[in-house]
């Protein structure tokens, strides 16, 4: 059985450096997805990506297993964003629709039986919700994306963002309802 999270980022405070390599492998994916949606381009979601993982190497000493792994580590990417937000006197964060030359492009999978008109509607799709996604306050954008990238729960959330669960679970269900209202409305 593989060990959790957080016995690995124990491990790893106790002087095992191997524990980080699966726990870099794990989060790695949606954290940088995470950080990506919360800035403007992929040069400032690397700075900020790897400033987290940083933070984490470097308060490894300090780590307790009060909550989950993923709390933790999404806690220290929160508040390097704010940082990163404040340092640029944002109120409102920039997110990346990929219509950049330095971000991603988003396409639904294509399989055998996409039709183009399919896909098309697809990408039309994806382009509306990235730009609702981008419409919506920095607080209800990083509480759905920490759910939907990271799968943390509205404790998690809560937990990580600072403020009440009752808080979190506003935030949440507001962006969904305007992220549904923007894909629904054609």
């Amino acid at each position: 059985m593989a060990a959790s999270d957080e016995e690995l980022m124990l491990a790893y405070a106790g002087g095992d450096a191997a524990a980080f390599e699966p726990l870099y492998a794990r989060h790695k994916g949606p954290l940088y997805r995470f950080v990506l949606r919360s800035v403007k381009g992929a040069a400032e979601a690397d700075e900020i990506f790897q400033d987290v993982w940083m933070k984490a190497i470097e308060a490894r000493a300090r780590y307790e297993p009060r909550a989950k792994f993923t709390t933790w580590l999404y806690t220290i990417a929160h508040n390097r964003l704010v940082d990163h937000w404040r340092a640029r006197g944002l109120t409102m964060v920039p997110i990346d629709t990929g219509d950049g030359d330095d971000g991603p492009s988003v396409d639904p999978p294509a399989g055998p039986s996409a039709e183009p008109h399919r896909r098309a509607e697809g990408r039309q799709q994806v382009a509306r919700l990235l730009e609702a996604l981008a419409a919506l306050p920095a607080a209800q954008r990083e509480a759905f994306l920490m759910h939907e990238e990271s799968g943390l729960s509205v404790a998690e959330i809560a937990r990580a963002m600072g403020v009440g669960e009752e808080t979190a679970k506003s935030r949440l269900r507001y962006a969904m309802n305007k992220l549904r209202e923007a894909i629904d409305d054609d």
